[in-house]
């Protein structure tokens, strides 16, 4: 991974940090987290919460954009559809793996495959990034 995109991609907001999201690779092409299934990211039923899935998600797919983006732009969620196909029980691993679908002048499409510790898919999401000029905290 050249040193640019390794300090981008290692350069994560405070909120994965907060989920326990790690990075665990990253290239233009393809983004990698892993989260672990803690109480704090629990529903009432002891599995991973729907929004903690929805958010690693976005930060996956979010990091994924930053590394497409021409220099000086930045990226927002514009659009975000899940489809939640099983649960992720308490001490589980969560796996987010991003792949571009369309990475665009004005827009960039994400999927996000979130999978558990057993392999097997437990959500998918799709994600669509706007390209923005960001200057001193507002969008221009």
């Amino acid at each position: 991974m050249d040193d640019h995109i390794k300090r981008d991609a290692d350069d994560q907001p405070e909120f994965a940090i907060h989920i326990g999201a790690r990075l665990v690779s990253a290239t233009p092409e393809r983004v990698e987290f892993e989260m672990p299934v803690t109480q704090a990211l629990a529903n009432r039923n002891g599995v991973l919460h729907g929004g903690a899935i929805m958010g690693l998600a976005d930060n996956a797919g979010g990091t994924g954009t930053f590394l497409n983006l021409p220099e000086g732009r930045s990226t927002t969620t514009l659009e975000s559809k899940t489809n939640f196909l099983r649960p992720i029980r308490l001490g589980d691993v969560a796996r987010a793996v991003s792949l571009p679908l369309h990475v665009g002048r004005t827009t960039q499409i994400w999927q996000t495959t979130i999978t558990r510790g057993d392999g097997k898919v437990a959500a998918i999401v799709t994600q669509t990034q706007m390209v923005m000029d960001w200057k001193g905290g507002q969008s221009q």
